[in-house]
């Protein structure tokens, strides 16, 4: 049985370092080499689950090109099964990734292929969306490809609702647990972007509608938990940071992860938390998600 699939995009990621990012209509020059890595939300949440130990499976699209065959070896050698990965008549997909030394990261990302994958090509993916323990999204997706996704699930559904974008309440009430950041639970609750405390951001957490937890993250002030009547703030590690463009995708990854071991959602976001602190010291995205050994098992 599959642990987890992955119903989500897939990038090529080209990425460039800089010691301060640009102002708009700034031109800036680059403090290194520009670098290509595998990227997208759904793929290094994929990469993530696998390097933690879990039988993964994607879900996605790459373009008829050398982008998506170099994207699909590079997943593939990871352990994460690229059976359910279509190939699109529309280029793979690239994400600009500008980031300065001390993690900071503003990414423009093209969908190609991602815009591609509509929800009629998961009717073949029934029977593996439906024996997953868990099926984890994003939204670098169609909207309708994740409501789809979302109904042939029948285990524990995890939606990352990243970019930020209105979700259907028919999709959310089948969400077991929701993992928004600051922006894009106030995006999902209507309201203006927000520095709120934790009791106003519980508030609008509650207001959304789903059957389970929503676990905020918070970057450097960690993340936090809310069920229908608790809430914890879950402390963030401190540690170097280099770049945190993929902390939030090791965070969902494992939370995931730690939910199918039967973790409590307060232990599960300690866990997720830690993983996610090993990421932001190393350079990338996919290519910085730990591998379980290399997670702290406490705090």
């Amino acid at each position: 049985m599959t642990d987890i699939v992955v119903v989500g995009s897939l990038n090529v990621d080209v990425v460039v370092p800089l010691h301060e990012l640009p102002a708009p209509g700034q031109t800036v020059l680059g403090a290194a080499d520009h670098r290509r890595a595998g990227g997208g939300k759904g793929a290094n949440q994929a990469v993530a689950a696998a390097r933690l130990g879990r039988r993964v499976a994607m879900v996605g699209a790459v373009g008829i090109d050398a982008d998506g065959d170099w994207l699909l070896g590079l997943i593939a050698a990871e352990g994460v099964a690229t059976e359910a990965v279509l190939r699109a008549p529309r280029p793979t997909g690239q994400a600009i990734v500008l980031v300065t030394a001390d993690g900071d990261s503003t990414i423009a990302v093209s969908s190609g292929a991602n815009m591609w994958l509509a929800a009629e090509h998961l009717g073949p993916l029934r029977d593996l969306l439906g024996s997953a323990r868990a099926v984890l999204l994003q939204q670098e997706v169609d909207a309708a490809v994740v409501a789809e996704a979302v109904r042939l699930a029948e285990g524990l559904v995890v939606l990352n609702p990243a970019p930020a974008r209105p979700v259907d309440p028919a999709t959310l009430a089948r969400v077991d647990v929701l993992v928004p950041n600051r922006g894009e639970l106030a995006a999902l609750a209507g309201a203006p972007p927000t520095d709120a405390g934790a009791d106003a951001l519980a508030a609008m957490a509650r207001s959304l509608g789903t059957r389970g937890p929503v676990v905020v993250t918070l970057g450097g002030d960690g993340a936090l938990v809310v069920t229908t009547d608790r809430q914890w703030l879950i402390p963030a590690e401190r540690v170097d940071a280099v770049d945190a463009t993929g902390a939030g995708d090791t965070f969902c990854a494992a939370l995931a992860d730690a939910l199918l071991d039967g973790a409590a959602i307060d232990e599960a976001a300690r866990w997720a938390s830690r993983a996610a602190a090993v990421t932001v010291t190393r350079p990338g995205a996919m290519e910085a998600a730990p591998r379980r050994v290399e997670v702290p098992t406490s705090a």
